[in-house]
């Protein structure tokens, strides 16, 4: 799954990297521990078919929804029903976005009971940010005030994730990228194709501190190598 991931790179690095046409963003802090139903940047097209990098909430709410309540439930879209179940259907055939992340978090069960889980980052081994697989949707209340939200594709684990948890989020090549914004050039079967686990020498993980735990605490500290794995 994807719990927690890090978006701190600014717009307009990612704006160079994503090769948008337009940046549409709300300013907020860099974050080193994004949790779910905040506010993240996520890579989208435009009706005008320009490449935007906007802000969307985590956590998709349907057009269709009573309320926006069930969003924090629908924080990751399983790889294997999206093109079915119901929540994600149409934004997976329809409105598909990427959201950028320096990285993300999982962490390992701990080896006796009672102690604590242990945090890992990962993150490309090149340095860049990561495509995350995303899907959108709009949402309106009954004052026609729009609420856009979105959610983030999950496949199986690779070997570098799988020691930790046997999903993580799909991490998009440069070169699916036009194909998965624009629903016209990818059709769900193409699309569906584009749904697996990251190939090796993508990612590396490393082990971080437990601070991150808490949705609270926030800061690049967050993502530092603990003292034991240093080389040297």
């Amino acid at each position: 799954m994807c719990g927690r991931f890090v978006a701190a790179t600014p717009p307009s690095v990612l704006a160079e990297r994503f090769m948008v046409d337009e940046i549409v963003v709300d300013d907020r802090p860099p974050s080193w521990n994004v949790a779910p139903t905040a506010d993240v940047y996520a890579v989208a097209r435009s009706r005008r078919g320009r490449r935007r990098l906007g802000t969307l909430r985590w956590g998709l709410v349907p057009s269709w929804a009573d309320n926006p309540s069930g969003g924090a439930r629908h924080i990751n879209a399983r790889a294997e029903t999206v093109a079915t179940n119901g929540v994600y259907r149409e934004s997976f055939a329809r409105r598909r976005c990427i959201v950028p992340a320096d990285g993300f978090y999982e962490w390992q069960a701990p080896a006796e009971p009672g102690d604590t889980k242990q945090p890992y980052f990962i993150r490309a081994v090149d340095g860049q940010a990561l495509a995350l697989a995303g899907l959108w949707d709009s949402w309106r209340d009954a004052e026609g005030r729009w609420l856009r939200t979105c959610t983030i594709v999950t496949t199986g684990a690779n070997d570098v994730v799988a020691p930790l948890h046997d999903r993580m989020p799909v991490v998009l090549p440069e070169e699916a990228w036009a194909g998965w914004l624009d629903a016209s050039e990818l059709d769900v079967r193409g699309a569906r194709a584009l749904l697996a686990p990251a190939p090796a020498g993508v990612l590396e993980r490393h082990r971080v501190s437990t601070a991150v735990n808490s949705a609270r605490n926030d800061g690049p500290e967050l993502v530092e190598i603990l003292p034991a794995e240093r080389r040297g």
